[in-house]
Formats: C-alpha cells, sequence, structure tokens
C-alpha cells in the first residue's frame, strides 16, 4: 500500500491554532503565483429572472431537483450566492460547475453561521470506480478545516461498500484515517473570508486570507482530470467570487 503522508511547511505546525481578520476584498490579496490560467470566474452580481425560482446562471447547477423536490436551496442576494438547505432534502445542497484541469487553484470568498460548514469537492463523474466521481474535498468549518482524500478513501466503491454493510474494523478505521488531515482555526461567525485552495500533483494546500491552514499529501488527491468542482453545503452558507486558475 502506498505510503500516506502530511506534507507541512516548515514553519506550520499541526497544532495551529488561527483566529483571522475578515476578508478584504480579493483584489487586495495577492495573486497565487505561478497564477496559471483563469478558466473561470464569478462575481455572482445579478438576479434571477424568477425570484421563486433557482436560477444562478453562468452553468451553475445544483442537486435540489431530485434532492429537494425542486425547491430552492440557492438564492442570489446583495451579490452574492445564499445556501439553505431546506427541510424536505434527504442530502445536502450540491452546486456544480464544469472545469477542467489536473493542477489548479480555486479562490472564493464565504461567510458562515454557527454550525455551517462549505465544502468544495473535486470530481470526475467519468471515474467510475468512485462513488459519484469525488476525488477530494476541503471543508470549512468555524473551527476548523479538513482536507480529504476521497478518490482511496471513503468515495472508494469497495470501501464505500464495507461502510455501508457496517464494517466497522480496526483496520478500516486505521486506513481511513490516513486519508484525511484536519486543522484548527478560529473564524468569527457571520464574517466574509477568503479561502483559496491548490491542488498541486497529490498535494492539496489550503489558506484562508492568505495565510497558509495547511497541507495534505495523499494519491487521490493526485487524480489526473478533475472535471468539476461542487460547493457542498449541509446547512447554509454565502459564497461570492469564486475564480479557478488551471496549471496544468
Amino acid at each position: 500500500m502506498r505510503r500516506i503522508r502530511l506534507a507541512v511547511l516548515p514553519s506550520l505546525s499541526l497544532a495551529l491554532s488561527l483566529s483571522l481578520a475578515p476578508s478584504q476584498s480579493p483584489a487586495s490579496e495577492p495573486e497565487p503565483k505561478p497564477a496559471g490560467k483563469v478558466i473561470f470566474e464569478d462575481d455572482f452580481n445579478r438576479d434571477e429572472s424568477t425570484p421563486d425560482k433557482e436560477e444562478i446562471g453562468n452553468g451553475w447547477t445544483t442537486n435540489s431537483a431530485w434532492r429537494a423536490n425542486g425547491k430552492k436551496q440557492v438564492d442570489l442576494a446583495d451579490g452574492a450566492m445564499h445556501v439553505t438547505r431546506v427541510p424536505e432534502a434527504d442530502h445536502g445542497v450540491a452546486i456544480f460547475q464544469k472545469v477542467e484541469f489536473q493542477d489548479g487553484i480555486v479562490q472564493l470568498r464565504f461567510k458562515l453561521s454557527k454550525g455551517d460548514d462549505l465544502g468544495l469537492d473535486f470530481v470526475d463523474r467519468e471515474l467510475k470506480s468512485v462513488h459519484a466521481g469525488h476525488l477530494c474535498i476541503a471543508r470549512v468549518r468555524l473551527n476548523s478545516l479538513q482536507l480529504t482524500d476521497s478518490k482511496t478513501g471513503t468515495m472508494d466503491n469497495k470501501i464505500r461498500e464495507r461502510r455501508l454493510a457496517g464494517d466497522k474494523s480496526p483496520e478500516l478505521a486505521a486506513l481511513l484515517k490516513t486519508k484525511t488531515a484536519s486543522f484548527p482555526i478560529d473564524l468569527k461567525p457571520d464574517t466574509w473570508y477568503e479561502l483559496r485552495v491548490f491542488v498541486t500533483g497529490d498535494v492539496m494546500r489550503a489558506m484562508i486570507d492568505g495565510k497558509v491552514i495547511g497541507d495534505f499529501q495523499s494519491p487521490g488527491i493526485g487524480h489526473p482530470t478533475k472535471r468539476m468542482i461542487t460547493l457542498a453545503v449541509n446547512k447554509s452558507a454565502w459564497v461570492d467570487d469564486v475564480k479557478i486558475w488551471k496549471q496544468k
């Protein structure tokens, strides 16, 4: 089995705990270097033509039709995207954008309330050995940021079948523990921050407001083609100013 390790900057401790100030406009942050080619951006400065229907525009789609009985869960408001899971939904809200790259950077601004979380999921639906094509994900909460290799972890079809069958063996638990890394943070509720996630080879790096939170190295991250990003929301979240660079 291939060895998994955390790849952390020398100056960064896994015990890192940050109290971060609210983000400024993304334009005030230094652009990632090398930036590569911008392949997508959205500032959400528009309105729906029909206010009571989900109509994000700019290529965004959601799972509301089949997971929430068609109820509106994503709203364009105040120049941003507001996501709220409705009580009828049998799954968290998933907002899809088709992009294609191997190595790249995804940047966005976000705002969470207490109990909220936001996932940035990298997906290849053409990969059939993994449930729904899930490759790797960065998930942020007010008190933690988690980086996970889904492809060789919980979303691998064989591993997922074992878990659904109730497998709680120490061997499986130990394997899955190597597929994720969690970093403590301290964010203020209802405050805008900027998240920037780099995928370079088999390493994923996360930054908040220009500060490195952590790196994680695992083979699933190095999957050669990311064909989609998904914003995953279990309760509610605000998202704005999404920008994606392709580096490879």
